[in-house]
């Protein structure tokens, strides 16, 4: 008789799941392909490069810059939107906490902050470089 396969996590059947449980201990993770190589983001199940099955987890540096920023006003206030092109090889659409909305602009150098909540991936400004 075989042995039982052993239970999963939920963390190991999705992908977003592992990426939210990195969130919910301050780290934010994306996917490599073991393959071509390429950093995969946000988390799925095959490389869109090569369609490789293998992807393993990386911690991101959290370090990257804006590659496009907008102002969303709507009845509670104004918050920005952006994309940032993280060092690690990757892009991901967030938002930068602490300047005020129209303050951040293409180019600025931002890192990745943890949230109280640990369920969502936002930025800060870099303080030593723009």
């Amino acid at each position: 008789m075989n042995p039982p396969e052993p239970l999963q996590t939920p963390e190991h059947r999705s992908p977003a799941l592992a990426h939210r449980a990195g969130l919910g201990r301050g780290e934010l993770r994306y996917q490599r392909c073991a393959h071509c190589a390429a950093a995969v983001f946000p988390p799925r199940t095959l490389c869109p490069d090569c369609g490789e099955q293998k992807l393993s987890w990386e911690r991101s540096t959290g370090d990257g810059t804006v590659y496009a920023t907008t102002v969303v006003r709507g009845r509670d206030g104004a918050h920005n939107v952006v994309l940032v092109d993280l060092d690690d090889g990757f892009r991901m659409m967030s938002r930068v906490a602490g300047p005020a909305p129209q303050d951040v602009a293409i180019g600025d150098r931002v890192r990745f902050r943890p949230t109280a909540d640990g369920d969502t991936a936002v930025f800060e400004p870099k303080e030593d470089a723009r």
